[in-house]
């Protein structure tokens, strides 16, 4: 619970940058992705979950999904509310996510897809898009590789160690 403690690593400028929770809906490196998408999904961080309907999931048409419409616990989010297309199968794969502005209207659409099952049970997308709906620009994330299971700890996540990445 609590907003997430995210660090960036700035190679350029050989420093590590501390994203506040006041600056989370800010974008991320110019893009249309903003810092508090690209952080957790736990289910704590919203309130107000309530079903919407069931639908033909966008981009796959042959899984059905639970429309959900969700409410960001954190004040300093840059949403109203978000609504998600989860996939009613074991998996619970997003398909898609509608960002609402703090007025109420259509800000952005994320789009998930190019998924690949890891280590058996861990469902990753491997390519985002998202749509910014009032600047009519758009950005897509694509992931190449994803690892698991490399020996990190936590104490590898901090900031001196951060910094030494590579």
């Amino acid at each position: 619970s609590g907003p997430d403690d995210q660090w960036l690593y700035l190679p350029a400028l050989k420093r590590v940058k501390r994203i506040t929770s006041d600056n989370r809906s800010g974008s991320f490196v110019g893009s249309e992705f903003a810092y508090e998408d690209l952080g957790s999904q736990e289910i704590e961080k919203y309130k107000d979950r309530v079903l919407l309907r069931d639908e033909v999931c966008p981009g796959n048409e042959e899984r059905q999904c639970h429309v959900i419409v969700r409410v960001p616990v954190e004040k300093s989010s840059g949403y109203s509310s978000q609504i998600l297309w989860l996939d009613q199968e074991i998996d619970h794969r997003v398909w898609k996510i509608e960002y609402y502005d703090r007025k109420n209207t259509l800000l952005k659409t994320l789009n998930f897809s190019d998924y690949k099952k890891y280590l058996d049970k861990f469902w990753r997308s491997h390519t985002f898009s998202m749509l910014n709906h009032q600047t009519g620009k758009s950005t897509i994330l694509v992931i190449k590789n994803i690892k698991f299971k490399t020996g990190l700890t936590d104490r590898d996540f901090n900031q001196k160690s951060l910094s030494r990445a590579r």
